[in-house]
């Protein structure tokens, strides 16, 4: 490090690292720029196992990267971030992320101290959201119109879009129904509550919400069982209902009929007195957990089952006993001495339903008690691509519903708030001095790479429609101006009715400023082997 005069010179390295951040991040964010808005690209990702996929979600996108640079790694945690803070806005972060890092890169090469570019940022970060803020709009979450609009506005860029009258109610009316009467006193959702039970055939059209629960497969009926109960005793059995095995291998070697025939005789009565407890207990839909040990149920218990007008429902994975138990209001049973009354679930109605299109049989429990509160969706689509983006897209669409939960006011879409933001921003710029002013003004027009890329996306004029939006927002004081990308013009946003809750843009903001300012702090690359 040479000294000449009094000033220090910065080493050459690390202008080098930064430089070397700068233009890894910024190639993480040009990859997904293409898919921002209604208009956006999908990509096609290619698994190392040879499965497709297809999405335009800018956190599915970069989690499935094979990233190699640390900086680069910075954005894809970036965009899980914001899926997980507000679940919409992924691509947007990343864009504005690499925006922000384009106009550091300018600032830097004019000799601004990174500190100082930096903590510019975070006021700048600061005056846009408040900026937001002061143009949102207060929503009320018994306004179920407003929470759809705000849903169509996050499926309008989604592989589904086209079905979004289908699946906006739904994802609305599934959060809505986790929260139940208490929606004007939540804070928070867990969207865990919901279960997302796929079935291929059909289309996504004959996707529905189910109050109740759904199994993905039928119920097991091999000696003419019955297939439909009318007000339904639940037990979900944890124990198995087959001959008990010794704790050790071994075999036994039988010698002559007689001991053969005392073995199955033995073996039928231990299963016919476990049937028979589960009888006593006034079960008559009995759910059994899947057993890694020995066989959960043989061919004997089922039959045995079938006779006493029992419905059984095979293979329910550990993972799920929680959600069912609160679903359905029973209590798992883990040996057959402790079956009792009280352990039993209730259920209007158990019963198999074909599948349309598919032929598939799904168990459906309905007219359950639920009192954990939780929601089942049932997705049809035609093939495994299409269920994987629907499930995604209803994910963000239920998300989006949180957000307004955690903070209840929507604010514009179509690019918007950004470019309300960014000139405030630049008239915050005016009034300051020296550096801050400067990066301000980088910030501000930072920020409006997301109507550019919007217009660009949609096949207009970027740079046109941008200063229209200018003018709208300066001039005429319209601050839901923003672009209109079925028509090609700019347009109120408010009257269109293209909202998205306030969290996923200041969200979006703050995650970008963030990592924007980690990146740059950064001087030096150090590997440990």
């Amino acid at each position: 490090m040479a000294i000449s005069g009094e000033t220090l010179q910065e080493r050459s390295k690390g202008k080098d690292v930064r430089t070397s951040n700068i233009v890894a991040a910024k190639a993480v964010a040009n990859a997904v720029r293409t898919s921002l808005g209604p208009r956006g690209m999908d990509k096609l990702m290619q698994m190392p196992d040879g499965e497709v996929l297809i999405s335009n979600d800018g956190a599915t996108i970069l989690s499935k990267m094979n990233v190699l640079h640390p900086a680069a790694k910075m954005l894809v945690e970036l965009s899980q971030s914001q899926d997980i803070e507000a679940g919409d806005g992924t691509t947007t972060v990343v864009v504005v992320a690499g925006a922000l890092l384009d106009a550091c890169s300018t600032l830097l090469s004019k000799g601004i101290h990174p500190t100082a570019i930096a903590s510019s940022f975070m006021k700048a970060a600061d005056i846009a959201t408040s900026a937001m803020r002061a143009m949102s709009r207060p929503v009320d979450l018994t306004d179920r119109e407003s929470l759809i609009a705000a849903v169509n506005t996050c499926l309008s860029s989604k592989v589904v879009s086209q079905n979004s009258d289908i699946l906006a109610p739904i994802a609305v009316d599934s959060v809505l129904g986790l929260l139940g009467d208490d929606a004007s006193t939540a804070i928070n959702v867990d969207l865990r509550d919901i279960r997302m039970v796929e079935q291929m055939g059909g289309t996504i059209d004959d996707t529905e919400l189910v109050d109740g629960l759904v199994f993905s497969k039928g119920s097991t009926k091999s000696a003419g069982g019955p297939s439909q109960i009318t007000g339904g005793k639940i037990a979900l059995i944890q124990f198995c209902l087959s001959a008990p095995k010794t704790d050790m291998d071994n075999n036994v070697v039988v010698s002559d009929y007689a001991a053969m025939d005392r073995i199955l005789r033995d073996e039928r009565k231990y299963i016919l007195g476990q049937c028979k407890k589960i009888k006593k207990s006034g079960a008559n839909v009995v759910l059994i957990q899947k057993s890694i040990l020995r066989d959960a149920y043989n061919e004997l218990s089922l039959h045995f089952l079938a006779k006493m007008g029992i419905l059984v429902v095979t293979d329910i994975e550990r993972t799920d006993v929680e959600f069912i138990c609160r679903t359905l209001g029973c209590t798992p049973v883990a040996h057959v001495d402790s079956m009792a009354g009280d352990k039993l679930g209730t259920a209007a109605h158990v019963g198999d339903v074909v599948m349309p299109g598919s032929g598939h049989k799904v168990v459906k429990f309905t007219g359950v008690a639920n009192p954990g509160r939780t929601m089942t969706v049932l997705l049809r689509g035609s093939n495994d691509l299409v269920l994987k983006e629907a499930n995604r897209s209803i994910h963000d669409a239920q998300c989006v519903v949180r957000s307004l939960v955690k903070k209840r006011a929507l604010i514009a879409g179509g690019g918007a708030p950004e470019v309300e933001a960014s000139l405030r921003l630049k008239d915050a710029a005016m009034g300051m001095t020296g550096m801050d002013s400067y990066c301000m003004k980088a910030f501000a027009e930072a920020l409006e790479v997301v109507p550019f890329t919007l217009a660009e996306n949609a096949g207009m004029k970027p740079i046109e429609i941008v200063t229209e939006l200018r003018r709208m927002h300066a001039v005429e004081g319209v601050k839901g101006a923003g672009i209109n990308v079925v028509k090609g013009v700019v347009s109120d946003m408010y009257d269109l009715n293209v909202l998205q809750p306030l969290l996923v843009s200041t969200s979006a903001i703050n995650l970008a400023t963030e990592t924007c300012a980690l990146i740059l702090k950064i001087d030096d690359l150090v590997v440990v082997m």
